[in-house]
């Protein structure tokens, strides 16, 4: 898959099949839409290709800081590209992009840029300046414009939503099992590894502090999980935490006060991660967080929290 910064970018050579849409999650509802688009692009000889938008269009129009997406830019292309999907357009959204016509969208970008003879789209689809052009005015373009319109039907489209809200809900009270089932792949969270303050290794469980840049990302609810990460090419299981720390003591903070972490401990690893970029899938939960009586408490629900991690990991 070659993914496309901004329609400007795209080659311009290859004629394609396209779908548009947020394609948050990729999740196993998206994959069927994602699949009648490759299957239709290759019976036509053409380039199946997906174009999106970023940063998410409610982030501009509605200025909502408070939007968390199932992934970020980049989890999303690393998944579409699973695909078999042949681009990916990733598409800048502005005010003045949003103030662009049905008309001008349509003939400029989708067929004189992208080359567009087939647009598979959900019925309830809306587009160009606030958004007063819908699946019915498409249909007439591509009569103008020499395209097909191929749409997507409202139980498809509910499924997609369905499941979009299932993962979100699932994930916000900390059920992994059932989010996973819905995306068809390990819930995933990438960021850089900075350095904390040392209290897991003072515990005996070394951990690394994964900080993750984009804001927008849904992390799921406080509490610990068993995971896997790719490091070079070995794979590396371990139990990650959630939280804030309730038991240990930080300058005089109360745990409502602090900053939300997330740190892995690997099982059988201690190389120096800082710094590093890495990604972790989540494969189960294994408890909340909680305020133990003491640190030696703290260390001993540890020491069963590991034995559970390898047990579960073994069974798979």
């Amino acid at each position: 898959m070659i993914t496309v910064q901004g329609i400007n970018e795209y080659d311009k050579v290859h004629s394609t099949v396209i779908t548009i849409g947020t394609f948050d999650g990729v999740h196993i509802g998206h994959r069927k839409i994602l699949e009648r688009l490759s299957k239709s692009a290759n019976e036509l000889g053409l380039k199946s290709a997906v174009l999106t938008f970023f940063p998410h269009p409610r982030m501009v129009l509605q200025k909502d800081t408070d939007i968390r997406l199932l992934n970020t830019i980049d989890e999303k292309a690393q998944i579409l590209d699973r695909s078999g999907l042949d681009f990916l357009i990733v598409h800048p959204f502005t005010h003045n992009f949003s103030r662009l016509s049905a008309t001008e969208f349509v003939r400029d970008l989708l067929v004189n840029k992208l080359k567009s003879k087939k647009i598979i789209i959900g019925y309830d689809h809306r587009f160009g300046r606030n958004r007063n052009a819908n699946i019915t005015d498409l249909v007439a373009f591509g009569n103008t414009f020499d395209f097909e319109v191929e749409e997507i039907s409202a139980q498809e489209i509910d499924d997609v939503s369905v499941s979009s809200t299932k993962i979100r809900k699932a994930l916000e009270e900390g059920d992994i099992l059932t989010a996973n089932a819905y995306l068809g792949y390990q819930y995933m969270l990438t960021g850089t590894i900075k350095r904390g303050k040392g209290i897991g290794r003072q515990l005996n469980f070394p951990t690394a502090n994964l900080h993750i840049e984009e804001s927008y990302k849904l992390i799921p609810k406080t509490g610990s999980y068993v995971v896997q990460c790719m490091i070079g090419e070995r794979k590396v299981y371990g139990m990650m935490n959630i939280g804030f720390n309730p038991t240990i003591s930080e300058n005089g903070k109360s745990p409502n006060e602090r900053k939300e972490s997330i740190e892995v401990h690997f099982f059988d690893f201690d190389e120096d991660l800082y710094e590093q970029k890495l990604q972790i899938d989540i494969l189960e939960r294994l408890r909340d967080e909680q305020k133990f009586d003491s640190v030696e408490a703290l260390k001993e629900q540890l020491a069963k929290d590991k034995q559970k991690s390898l047990a579960l990991i073994t069974g798979k």
